[in-house]
Formats: structure tokens, sequence, C-alpha cells
């Protein structure tokens, strides 16, 4: 598989990192573009062998995949740059967030396949939660292809676009979740004497432990809580104070919050785009 992506930042990389390691491209089958930090694509070049894209003229031979691997703020500039390069069968795969399939389209001739993504930011370490969707012009082989791609960096998961604002607010931002709790026990584990080294550890494990459990166990995370959970014991007194603070209604509504700042935001982009 021939992959050219316009854009090198973190997440280009972690892409890379995964397809060149699972096998799906060699590096020399990657060919990278940025226009901003040409020392970003030596760094690549060195790290795994990829080629530096001198001309967007190339991305007309011998691409079978193009991703779009830029900010939002510019696929804009990066769809207007691409559109008169982009041939016949070829998938275009966009990871910017909140960035329609519809505006994309918009930009572009008619009927490219064109494959919308949300992955995380643990896509660094092989372990993203990633959701794709696809426009009408995506084929069965197509769709295989990009599950191939994704699949390098994590888990992946085929949703309808309408969903994405919501796995935004879910998984994409889900991390920073995640981060936040292990700040509050760290936090915690200071105040009650822990030396930091220690503490740090112990939350981390606990953190790895905990999801293990949620992943291979089978169980609810309720009854896994529970099972946790002795009556009158120290697991039931901290329960009892995060139910007091409405710790679980405080997650829901900040998984909620994001969820609707990422439509506004797409919705923001596109209206300012399109005058």
């Amino acid at each position: 598989m021939n992959i050219s992506f316009i854009g090198a930042g973190s997440m280009a990389e972690a892409m890379i990192s995964g397809i060149i390691e699972k096998k799906i491209a060699a590096g020399n089958e990657i060919t990278v573009l940025n226009r901003s930090n040409g020392h970003r694509i030596t760094q690549l070049q060195e790290k795994y062998g990829i080629k530096k894209l001198t001309s967007l003229s190339e991305l007309e031979k011998h691409t079978d995949v193009i991703i779009l691997a830029v900010k939002p703020k510019d696929i804009l500039t990066a769809l207007q740059s691409i559109q008169s390069y982009i041939q016949q069968g070829q998938l275009l795969v966009s990871v910017a967030a909140g960035i329609s399939l519809s505006f994309i389209e918009s930009q572009l001739h008619n009927d490219v396949p064109i494959v919308r993504a949300m992955p995380n930011t643990s896509a660094m370490i092989g372990k993203s939660a990633t959701a794709i969707a696809f426009n009408q012009s995506v084929s069965d082989a197509h769709q295989k292809m990009a599950l191939k791609l994704f699949s390098a960096i994590g888990l992946t998961k085929v949703v309808e676009e309408n969903q994405l604002d919501a796995v935004t607010g879910l998984s994409g931002s889900g991390p920073a979740y995640i981060y936040y709790i292990a700040e509050a026990l760290e936090q915690a584990a200071n105040e009650i004497g822990l030396e930091e080294q220690i503490a740090k550890q112990l939350v981390i494990q606990t953190l790895i432990g905990a999801a293990e459990m949620l992943k291979h166990s089978g169980e609810a995370p309720e009854n896994l809580r529970k099972a946790v959970t002795s009556p009158g014991g120290t697991t039931e007194a901290g329960i009892k104070v995060l139910e007091q603070h409405s710790v679980k209604e405080a997650f829901i509504d900040c998984v909620k919050a994001a969820t609707i700042q990422s439509a506004v935001l797409a919705q923001t982009f596109e209206q300012v785009s399109s005058k």
C-alpha cells in the first residue's frame, strides 16, 4: 500500500509508526509533505525511512491513500492544494477533528471516496480508540483498507457520521479525562503523605489494572465497582464522598459539553470557510 501524508504532526507520526510496525506499508512506500517545517520531514526520514513528497503532482503517481493529517484550521488550504491531483480510485482520509464529509466533498471533484476518522492521542502508543465514517463513494475494498490502516494504531469502530461529535466528546477527549483523574489521585497521595514517585507508579498501575479488568472480565463497570466495595469498608467511604460531590453526574455533563462543543466548532468553521 502506497500512502501519502499531508501534514507531519504527532498524529501523522503515530500512524506512520503503526503502519510500519504492522507491516501495512514499508517506510519507502510512505511519502510525507509538511509545508511549514522541513526539519520535521528530515526527522521522520531518519526515524522511519519515509520519503519526502517534493511536489503535489507526485500524488498522481503510485498513491493508494492520501491522509490529511493537518489541523482543522489548515484543512481548507490543504484540500484546495490537492484538489487537482487526486486520481480516480484513490482513497482520501481526514483526521482533522470536526470537518464534515460534506465540507470535504464540496472542495473536491465528484465521487472521491472519503473516510473521516476520529482517533485520540493514545495512537502514539498504538492504543487509540478510533471511530471512522465513510461517504457514499467508499467501496468495500476502501473500507477494508481504512480499517486496516487504523487498526495499526489501536481499536477501530465504524459509525455513522452524525455520531462522530459524540465520539469526540467521549473517546476523542477521553484521555484528558483519565489524566485528570490521575492528577487528582496523585495530589491526594501527596496530601496523605505518600512519596511522589511511589504514588505515581501506584496510580498508573491502578489505572492499568482497572482497564484490564474491564477489558477481560466481561463484567459491567458497576458490578466490578460493587465487588470492591464492602459494606462499611474503605472503598465505600471513598465512594460516598464521590457521590456527595456528584462526580458521576459531573463526568456525564463533561462528555455532553465536549460533544456539544465539537458540533459548535464544526458549524462555526464551515460558516467561516463558506464566506
